[in-house]
């Protein structure tokens, strides 16, 4: 089972527009981040996407990435779902609508911004066929385990995958770690966390949040995701423990 990151930044990316590193180095390929998606393949060959980031198009041509199985929505915020319109490329070809799933009020939102997505118009198809978590626990192979989470004000979901005896968790834009979530990602062979910066922040796990979750659920391997530009790679790295890596744009990794 194997863990590719589409996207490893925070919602403006790194750099921001106006040429802004911040503490991160340019000269460093890893600190260049697009917004945060993640993508999950069995043995078989399966592959499932994680929200479908502002950066999607780009991603899926430097990856490669021509063909998905299911696609999952953590939530709503427009780094995380506005390049949905790219799936339209990936329906070409299919008998059917690819399968999606996201929350109760997050499909609601979809529906709501993206009809056209998921009721086809002026003749084009359905590019997605949307259904809740509430009914699913499997998808192209793939067991699923999910759990909201809190995310300042609103929710964000946490997703569990399973095949192969190997497991792939991610919890991105959360702000507190909750019993729910502990019992999801229980000793995960891998997991993809939420890491925006050093600092508290009101809608976002921080560094020292980002390892306790680690520790606390007793990931194999610990991921740090959705990182700013204060986060620079190589000064990340050098202090994070032995099972702790930092994510970067095109990170591959085998459970």
């Amino acid at each position: 089972m194997k863990l590719i990151m589409l996207g490893s930044g925070t919602s403006t990316g790194v750099p921001r527009i106006g040429n802004d590193w911040g503490s991160c180095d340019p000269a460093e390929p890893k600190n260049r981040r697009t917004r945060v998606s993640i993508l999950v393949e069995s043995d078989a060959g399966n592959r499932l996407v994680i929200d479908t980031s502002t950066d999607m198009r780009q991603q899926f041509l430097t990856n490669g990435i021509d063909r998905i199985d299911g696609v999952f929505w953590t939530h709503d915020h427009a780094d995380h779902c506005h390049g949905i319109d790219d799936l339209r490329v990936l329906r070409y070809g299919r008998k059917d609508a690819i399968p999606g799933y996201a929350s109760q009020e997050t499909v609601r939102r979809l529906r709501q911004r993206f009809d056209y997505v998921f009721a086809g118009q002026h003749g084009y198809p359905t590019i997605v066929k949307l259904d809740t978590l509430d009914r699913m626990r499997m998808c192209a192979g793939f067991g699923v385990e999910w759990c909201q989470m809190p995310h300042g004000p609103t929710e964000s979901t946490a997703f569990r995958f399973d095949a192969d005896g190997k497991s792939i968790s991610y919890a991105t834009d959360f702000s507190a770690i909750t019993d729910d979530m502990l019992d999801l990602l229980d000793e995960t062979d891998i997991l993809v966390t939420d890491c925006l910066r050093r600092d508290p922040h009101p809608t976002h796990a921080n560094l020292e949040m980002a390892l306790e979750l680690g520790r606390r659920c007793k990931a194999g391997t610990t991921v740090l995701s959705h990182l700013d530009k204060s986060m620079d790679y190589a000064t990340l790295a050098a202090e994070v423990p032995n099972n702790v890596v930092v994510g970067f744009d095109g990170l591959e990794i085998t459970a």
